[in-house]
């Protein structure tokens, strides 16, 4: 890989293990309007509601005529009652106190106002230099918009970052955006393909 100067990361499923927190969050708004859960099982269903914005995920979940209160119902739910169902990922602290000594470090999530209580209850808010969500930009992921904001906040050039994610949403906004690439998680590859944060650690240390 070459010229890196900043590192950007998704949130779900990159710094956290969030997919219990997230099906309670929606589930909490399908029970409002009547609609069955999103089981674990589905699995189609569920990785939506991990992966996408809440707009694009209520727009599959539930009919036009729910939609617009729906968003709205879901603004008034203090996301903090779902922090306890976290986790962060193993070796995150550890991995943003190496990297982030020679790197700036940002976020950029579908998530909206949620992050910043994550980061703070986490420990975590220290470490980012920009924080992009979807409240940031006109188009969330899979869209390039909040990677070329994140690279415009840390002040570099979009091909001199890299992107951290664990999704097809991911990948494809990096390639949109022109950003470099690494895959976490095993799910989706990228130029590094990363099973652990230990192993980004690694990588740099020898680089």
């Amino acid at each position: 890989m070459s010229r890196v100067d900043g590192i950007i990361f998704d949130c779900d499923g990159v710094l956290f293990e969030s997919r219990q927190a997230n099906l309670a969050y929606y589930n909490r708004i399908l029970e409002e309007f009547s609609y069955p859960p999103v089981l674990p099982e589905q699995e189609q269903r569920a990785q939506l509601c991990h992966t996408a914005s809440s707009s694009q995920v209520l727009a599959v979940l539930l009919e036009p005529a729910d939609l617009q209160s729906a968003l709205e119902f879901s603004a008034t739910i203090d996301y903090r009652q779902f922090i306890p169902f976290m986790e962060p990922e193993p070796y995150l602290h550890q991995m943003l106190k190496q990297v982030g000594n020679r790197f700036p470090l940002a976020i950029a999530t579908n998530r909206g106002t949620s992050v910043e209580a994550i980061l703070t209850h986490f420990g975590l808010r220290e470490y980012f230099s920009a924080v992009v969500t979807c409240r940031d930009v006109e188009r969330p992921k899979p869209a390039p918009d909040m990677l070329l904001l994140a690279a415009e906040r840390l002040g570099f050039l979009p091909e001199n970052c890299l992107f951290v994610g664990d999704s097809v949403l991911d990948k494809q906004a990096a390639l949109a955006a022109k950003v470099r690439f690494a895959g976490y998680g095993g799910a989706v590859s990228g130029e590094l393909s990363l099973q652990s944060h230990l192993q980004l650690v690694d990588y740099f240390n020898a680089a």
